[in-house]
This record gives C-alpha cells, structure tokens and sequence, in this order.
C-alpha cells in the first residue's frame, strides 16, 4: 500500500508513547511513578456530568450544527467577552474536537503550501506538526532561560518574512509553564500589527496560574491586533475534561465559516449531549476549576523544590500550566536517553525535551497526586546522583 508522503513528515507523538509505555508497565504489575500526562488527574466537577447526563436523558442524541450548539457557542462568546475583553459573538465561534483539532483546523484554514509559520521553542509538539500536514513551513525560533523561553519582539521580527502567515503564540505554556506579562504580550501585538501578520493564542492553560500572575489575551489589546488574531482554547485543563474532546477556536466570521466547512467534511458536529456539559461549565460555579489550582500550586511547589535540590538539575520558575521544564544537560545525557533510562531503572516516566524542541530538558508533569510525586522525585533524585557519579 502505498502511503501519502506527508504522513512520513510527522512523527508519532512522544508524549502519548512514553504515556502508553508506562501504562503498559503499570498494566503488568510494575510500580511506575509518571510524570508524563498533560491532564488533571481529578475527576470532572459533577455538575458538568450531571448536565451531560440531563441532556442524554432528554434525547439530545442527534447530529447537530457544525460550529457547536448555538447555546454553548453563545456560553463561549459571552465567557470571552467578559473574561478576556475580546468583543466576539455566537458567529464568531466555532466548537471542535478538543483544543488540539481547533489548532488543526485553523492551519488547514489558513496555511497553503509554502507558507510559513512562526513558533517559538520549546513549543507543543503538534504545533509543527499541524502546520507541515497544512503544506506550510514551521519557522521555530529558539528561546531560552534567558528570557524564561519567551520570544522577544527583536526574535518575533527577525524571523518574518513575507512568507510568513501566522505567529503562534502559547501563554501559559506548555512545556515550560511560563507566561507572558502584560508588556511582553503588548509589545509582541505591536510587531504582529506593524508586520501585518496574524496570531493564534493558543489559551487552554489560562485559568492554572499562580502567585498573581496575571494572564492577558492578545487580541484584548486593541481594535488593530484583535483584527489580525484569533484565539483557542477548550475544557480539558481547566475543568478536567479531557475525554470530553472539547475544545473552541473563535475569530472573523470568515474564517469561522472556512473552519466549519473543513469540519462539516470530516467529523461534523461535536458530540451533541457533551456540549450540554460544557455550557454547564461555562455557566456555573467555578468553585471546581479554583481546588484544582489550589492542588497544582501545592504540587508544584514540592517538585519543584525537590528538583531544584537535586544536584546536576535546573529549573526556571513556572507561573501557570501544570509543568516543570528542568535542563538535565550536565547529566551527560540527551532527553530521550535520559527519559527511557529514568523509566526503565526507576520506573519513572517523563517526556524528553526533544519532542518539544529543546533536547537538553524534559517535561515533568505535577497533575497527579502527592504520593507520587514524593515517590517519584526519591526515584529521579536517586537516578541523576547516580549518573553525575
């Protein structure tokens, strides 16, 4: 069988690999503390599943427009508007498969063959994989602790050319948990706005911060820049919903239709009565979202005091998300060897930096509970003093 040749442009995603991994060693008896998975390890807030449930005993079974339901797409609008100062209505919005397929709809809305695309590093590692499936070209711009792995409008501006057709940008973000301050989000607009480019504010991790930090959509910034952005986020982080599969794109009424003509062609409408649960969880109390934040802001500050005990390892400070981003290069060590050898003496299962463009880190995720934490970090502790010896 002779396969299309842009399959073999994108490899398979390390984190779902290193994730299956492990549970395939958990599967088999073996003790594994992992530190791999990018979602909350609680349960979604009843409410939302009690309005799931209401909607399936209604009968709200059937295909449906789609963007969305009308009442969720309005639920997002009005969340936008009032949380985000983004002036965005019903029409504006457009409901998909999880956050992830917003993204990917977006790059076949937007990106033709040879268009390029500007990514700061590390970065999510779909990102550059959506925008190669589209026929584009990802331009990643390498950040460090310099700058806590931001991009600086200097590095915005050097890396357009007039190919380029989007900017994405990330805060808080995953893998690194940083996020932009309110003059770093500004003077970024200011360049996208004199460059005439566009923006996507990829947004899931919005309501994670911690110690104040404050988080400032892009688009919020004026008429100029919310022109030229649009922004995606979903319910998976935030209110544990990641096997819900809902996520939000919203922007111009054109490309909203555009995004719902590649969607109506390949998986329709969201599932319908799943769309209850997310009004629910725009609609009602947030009581669930502030005890999951509370118990990221506990766990991370034990790993991250752990780690930055640990000899050989550091680890800029992260304001939001629910990840560590630790350099382990005095180890001697790449992140993928570091990774399989960490999983395979200690039974630990964390993701290498390479999938996110940094191959001198690894991500640790702190979205499971204490113990393993404490576990865990015995177990990482143990293996990098081991390595330095």
């Amino acid at each position: 069988m002779k396969l299309a040749a842009r399959v073999s442009q994108v490899p398979p995603s390390l984190t779902l690999a290193i994730s299956a991994k492990a549970k395939a060693m958990k599967a088999d008896g073996i003790d594994v503390c992992s530190f791999s998975a990018g979602e909350p390890d609680f349960d979604t807030p009843a409410p939302i599943k009690a309005a799931a449930k209401k909607a399936l005993d209604e009968g709200k079974t059937k295909y449906g427009p789609a963007a969305g339901e009308q009442q969720l797409r309005e639920a997002i609008a009005h969340k936008l508007k009032v949380e985000n100062n983004l002036d965005y209505r019903a029409e504006n919005v457009i409901v998909t498969n999880g956050g992830k397929h917003s993204l990917f709809n977006l790059m076949l809305a937007m990106i033709d063959v040879g268009d390029e695309v500007i990514i700061p590093a590390p970065y999510w590692l779909s990102y550059p994989e959506m925008v190669k499936l589209a026929g584009g070209t990802p331009v990643i711009v390498p950040t460090d602790t310099s700058t806590n792995y931001k991009i600086t409008p200097e590095q915005l501006r050097a890396a357009i050319t007039p190919r380029t057709q989007l900017f994405v940008l990330n805060s808080p973000s995953n893998p690194t948990g940083m996020v932009y301050t309110p003059a770093e989000i500004k003077a970024l607009a200011e360049v996208v706005v004199e460059t005439n480019i566009q923006v996507v504010s990829d947004e899931i991790y919005e309501k994670i911060l911690y110690n104040g930090t404050e988080h400032v959509s892009i688009g919020s910034l004026g008429a100029d820049i919310f022109e030229r952005s649009v922004v995606s986020s979903g319910f998976a982080k935030a209110f544990s919903m990641t096997g819900w599969r809902l996520g939000y794109l919203a922007g111009s009424v054109e490309l909203i239709k555009a995004m719902t003509t590649i969607q109506g062609h390949s998986t329709s409408n969201v599932c319908t009565f799943a769309q209850y649960g997310a009004i629910a969880a725009l609609e009602g109390s947030q009581d669930g979202v502030e005890e999951m934040r509370l118990a990221f802001a506990k766990r991370r500050q034990v790993m991250l005091e752990r780690l930055q005990a640990i000899p050989g390892l550091t680890c800029p400070v992260p304001e939001g998300a629910f990840y560590l981003f630790p350099n382990i290069s005095k180890c001697g060590l790449k992140s993928l060897d570091f990774c399989n050898a960490l999983l395979e003496s200690q039974q630990v299962a964390t993701i290498p930096g390479i999938a996110f463009g940094d191959d001198d880190c690894i991500r640790l995720s702190y979205a499971t509970d204490m113990t393993s934490i404490e576990k865990g970090m015995d177990r990482l502790e143990k293996f990098v003093r081991q390595t330095l010896a």
